[in-house]
């Protein structure tokens, strides 16, 4: 089990997600931002906008997915 923390993953807080594999924590985190959104919590907001922007250009998107999958790799097990 590997851990990291929203903020880690593009978010805007501390929370810990706790799972197997990248796509797992990658699933708990877009969760947790659903939650924050329909929260309407300013600071998740923020950075809900910055992933947007960078959605919109898929290279950059994916160098950011490779490079959080391998910090995901890199991490020692809980």
């Amino acid at each position: 089990m590997k851990t990291m923390t929203c903020r880690q993953l593009g978010g805007a807080c501390s929370k810990e997600f706790h799972a197997q594999t990248f796509q797992k924590i990658a699933e708990l985190s877009r969760e947790h931002g659903m939650e924050m959104y329909k929260a309407g919590d300013e600071a998740h907001l923020k950075a809900m906008e910055e992933m947007s922007e960078l959605m919109k250009h898929p290279e950059k998107m994916k160098e950011w997915m490779d490079l959080k999958k391998k910090e995901f790799d890199e991490i020692q097990d809980d």
